[in-house]
């Protein structure tokens, strides 16, 4: 697109990553479609899908949930609708920090609700400010939505400012929380990302809402979950059956493979200094290589990697560590990219990344 003037525009507007979307998890698609899987899901999703999900929520964000407390629909904006529309009557409030993604208040108005917005300010990283927050709660309040890694700011709630909140919503039996946590992933150390329904008794009054949009780059396969109390997810799995079924049976095998990335069986310290990882590979051991043999020891994936790779590692047990290797990123962006790639693809050689 140009301008007036003829100069090309450059366009930094768009919320989705500028790359493809990881080729296991389009992959997993493609063989759904090949396999069949075409049809017709549960309304709340895939058994598989909603129990990689609870999976994901207690090993990643501490949060233990059962299949029948999630529900996936269409892309996690639908969950917030969904929930909005469940959750609050005519005539009540709810509570929305600013600045904020501009469907929020819309869907309060959608469900005959008053948006109440909380401003907040640069200097306090645009957090909101409990005290803010506690005046204005009234007996109409019904739910406060909390987007952290926040849209559009990019702010990260801290744990101690959740608990806080956390404090305040206690007082006030009829508060519900929604916490939108789709950017969880895409945080910058040191912050931290600590999921509202993880502090203590507060999984009763949250409903968790995320997706694969933004970590997996995911944005038109339209696949997000909402994760809650029963009773509380179940009504928004009843307007979903009646607004749009179920997700689309094949974004749904993608998910479940998505997810299985995190599982994949790698394991990594974050380096502070030096230029080297050091990854533990060893759930990988005891494995048999097709024209390799078997994978044995750090010394023998090292082998495996340069024989059916090209890139030549260090064995960690050279280090006394023989569940992991060494990996120097010591090189150009370009090497890495390349080096990385190759690991990969001989991984997946070794063992699927998920079954789907």
């Amino acid at each position: 697109m140009s301008n007036q003037a003829g100069v090309p525009d450059i366009r930094l507007v768009a919320g989705e990553p500028d790359f493809d979307t990881p080729a296991v998890i389009a992959e997993a698609e493609v063989r759904a479609i090949r396999e069949g899987h075409t049809r017709y899901t549960l309304n709340a999703g895939t058994l598989s899908l909603r129990t990689a999900i609870c999976r994901k929520l207690e090993e990643e964000n501490g949060i233990c949930c059962t299949p029948d407390e999630v529900v996936v629909s269409n892309g996690a904006k639908q969950c917030v609708i969904q929930a909005v529309l469940a959750l609050c009557s005519p005539g009540d409030e709810v509570i929305v920090p600013a600045p904020y993604l501009g469907s929020y208040p819309e869907m309060a108005k959608l469900a005959d609700s008053r948006p109440v917005i909380l401003p907040t300010l640069c200097s306090e990283n645009f957090l909101l400010d409990p005290k803010l927050l506690e005046s204005k709660i009234t007996e109409k309040s019904r739910l406060l939505i909390l987007c952290t890694p926040s849209n559009p700011t990019g702010s990260v709630y801290p744990k101690p400012l959740l608990e806080r909140i956390a404090e305040i919503v206690t007082k006030h039996p009829r508060l519900l929380v929604l916490s939108d946590e789709i950017y969880e992933h895409i945080i910058y150390a040191p912050a931290t990302h600590t999921s509202f329904a993880s502090l203590p008794g507060m999984w009763e009054r949250t409903l968790t809402v995320n997706g694969f949009s933004k970590a997996f780059v995911m944005t038109g396969w339209r696949l997000g979950y909402i994760a809650g109390p029963k009773h509380f997810v179940g009504a928004c799995n009843k307007i979903q059956t009646h607004f749009s079924s179920g997700a689309s049976s094949i974004a749904q095998k993608a998910g479940v493979a998505a997810l299985g990335l995190g599982y994949a069986g790698v394991k990594v310290s974050e380096p502070q200094g030096a230029f080297y990882l050091f990854i533990n590979l060893s759930s990988y051991y005891g494995i048999e290589a097709k024209g390799f043999g078997k994978i044995e020891n750090s010394e023998s994936l090292c082998r495996y990697f340069l024989d059916k790779a090209q890139v030549a590692l260090v064995p960690g047990d050279a280090f006394g560590d023989d569940s992991c290797i060494r990996i120097s990123y010591a090189a150009s962006l370009t090497t890495l990219q390349a080096a990385f790639e190759r690991i990969k693809k001989a991984l997946i050689s070794l063992r699927p990344a998920v079954p789907v």
